[in-house]
């Protein structure tokens, strides 16, 4: 029951991940920038925030910069659309997983 609970709560933060990017107003958070994936620990402490651009993994690591510094704001955003009794801990990753399947993709169609 408490894995069911959690992936649902993964998902809802990742939704609502997606609506405050979007808000913020920094300008070193890349517009094209995507939530990969998140993963909640069992606990619902702490969460890994996957994020990908699709101007490659440099731009990425610039954004996670950008929102590392807001992320008292997404924090407290989090907590309050997502009604929690406790925001958990934001640990945003850098990942190259856009740009890795685009190089798939390019290799598929050459075949």
């Amino acid at each position: 029951m408490a894995n069911f609970k959690n992936g649902r709560m993964a998902e809802d933060i990742k939704r609502e991940m997606t609506a405050i990017l979007r808000e913020l107003k920094d300008p070193r958070i890349d517009p094209m920038l995507t939530i990969v994936r998140t993963e909640l620990s069992g606990d619902m402490s702490s969460c890994k925030i996957f994020v990908s651009s699709f101007m490659g993994l440099e731009k990425a690591q610039e954004s996670v910069k950008g929102l590392r510094s807001a992320e008292g704001f997404v924090k407290r955003e989090l907590f309050h659309r997502l009604k929690m009794r406790k925001a958990p801990e934001l640990k945003f990753i850098a990942d190259d997983s856009i740009a890795r399947s685009a190089e798939i993709n390019k290799k598929l169609r050459e075949l």
